[in-house]
Parts: C-alpha cells; sequence; structure tokens
C-alpha cells in the first residue's frame, strides 16, 4: 500500500525514546521529513543521527512543563523552516498512585503537560494545514480512555480528557482535510512499562520477572507490544490511505480492553 506521505513534515513529540522514537522512524522510513520535540538536546541529536540522513530532518528542543514556551519554540520554527502536515501528540505519563492520594499539583503538571500541550501545538499548526487541505493529528494516549486502569489515578483522568479534547477538535477540522485520532496503547516494551512493573511487582512482594508474566497474561496475545507496533497503527493514520478515519479511538493492546 502506497501510504502516499513522501515529502510531508510531521512534528513528533517524546521522540528521542519508546513510541515517540519508533514513530519517527518509521515515518521517516515513508519519506517524511522528520522534527523531533523533546527536552534533552543530546537525546534529540543521537536520534536525528539514526534517521535517513537524505531527509530534511531537524529538532526542536522544548520543554512540555512550559505550554507558551513550546507554542512560541514551535511557531518560531514554522515561520523560519516549514509548517506541519502531521502532528505526533506523545508526552510520558504521570506517575502512578491512586487517585484520593494525588496532589492538585500533580493534576496541574499533567493537564500542563498532555492536554494544554496539544493544545497549543494544534493552534500553532493547524492554519498550515488547512492552507494545504492536509492535516494529521495523532495523540497517543492509553487504554485507559475506554477503561481506567488501577493504580492510574491521575493519568486515567488526564487521559480521557485529552480523548474528549481530540473528539471535539476532530469534528471542527475535518472539513479542511484534517483529521484527528487517538492511538491507544497497551502493555508497550518502554521505560514507563518498566517502571509500573516495578512498582505492581514491590506492592504483590514478587519479582520482576514474574510480575511482567502475570501482566504478559493478562493479554490474549501473551506478550508486551514493540514500539515500531504501535509506530506503524501511527504511520497508517497519518497517511492518505486513512483519509476517512475521524475522531476515534485505536487500541493497540493485543485484545486486553474488553470494551468495544
Amino acid at each position: 500500500m502506497d501510504l502516499k506521505l513522501n515529502n510531508k513534515n510531521a512534528l513528533v513529540c517524546g521522540s528521542t525514546q519508546g513510541i515517540g522514537k519508533a514513530t519517527a522512524m518509521a515515518l521517516a522510513a515513508e519519506g517524511v521529513n522528520v522534527t523531533l520535540v523533546a527536552r534533552n538536546r543530546e537525546k534529540l541529536k543521537a536520534v536525528l543521527a539514526e534517521l535517513p540522513d537524505h531527509r530534511n530532518h531537524s529538532y526542536i528542543v522544548a520543554d512540555f512543563s512550559n505550554p507558551r514556551e513550546l507554542q512560541e519554540q514551535v511557531i518560531k520554527f514554522i515561520e523560519k523552516e516549514h509548517g506541519f502536515h502531521i502532528v505526533i501528540n506523545n508526552t510520558g505519563g504521570p506517575r502512578s498512585g491512586a487517585i484520593l492520594t494525588a496532589s492538585l499539583e500533580e493534576f496541574d503538571n499533567a493537564f500542563t503537560m498532555h492536554l494544554k500541550c496539544n493544545h497549543v501545538l494544534a493552534q500553532a499548526t493547524i492554519p498550515f494545514m488547512k492552507e494545504t487541505g492536509f492535516g494529521r493529528i495523532v495523540n497517543v494516549i492509553s487504554t485507559s480512555v475506554k477503561e481506567p486502569i488501577p493504580g492510574l489515578g491521575v493519568s486515567n483522568t488526564t487521559r480521557g480528557a485529552v480523548g474528549n479534547w481530540s473528539k471535539t477538535l476532530a469534528e471542527e477540522v475535518a472539513s479542511y482535510g484534517i483529521t484527528v485520532n487517538n492511538v491507544l496503547p497497551g502493555f508497550t516494551e518502554t521505560e514507563r512499562l518498566t517502571e509500573i512493573i516495578k512498582i505492581k511487582a514491590n506492592g504483590a512482594n514478587t519479582s520482576i520477572e514474574d510480575m511482567a508474566e502475570i501482566m504478559k497474561n493478562y493479554t490474549p496475545v501473551k506478550r508486551f507490544a514493540k514500539p515500531e507496533e504501535t509506530a506503524n497503527v501511527i504511520t497508517f493514520l497519518a497517511s492518505e490511505a486513512a483519509s476517512y478515519v475521524n475522531g476515534i479511538n485505536v487500541p493497540v493492546d493485543g485484545g486486553r480492553t474488553k470494551s468495544l
């Protein structure tokens, strides 16, 4: 299948590791000019060096704890370099914990790094998408949008808000050739999953290895996902081939989520 992504421009957030990095690689392999976004310049340079060198790849250093600064950095880049046909919103989740014990600061930080940053990036990039008649916004969220996950109180709350923001935006921009969709990763081999396994193992007084096996058995396919598997779904949603897919949640979880 020809995804017709050659020479499109993509902004990929959280792209120095995990699903974000895998998505940057997948898009670059389809001929996309990728702009990486993260807060660590050295890590950004390292990933940039791994992308195909025949493309116009670049990076932006930005801290997602400051949405206005992030927006300013992206706008400056657009004015100097080029606009973006594709935006991949991807940010690490809030720390684990029960919702009742969560502080207001934890909620503030989570909404800032996820909802507010997604919003300012949409405002910065959609004008170009409207001009070109093509736009793809893909939000990497969580299966908690469909079924809240125990022990992830702040994350469940924030991810649900992002899901509803996304659905609302999808209706507003669809007539301009812009789609907005959410990818909901399940258990994926990332640093985030490693952290969750350790916390669960400590709470259950068992080994990390045993807890990993228990969690794999929660999933019908009996294994964790590779970041590349989620990246492939994101790449499809970012393509011409997915032009009539809009405003949906796509679980990439091996069938773990029990709801339709």
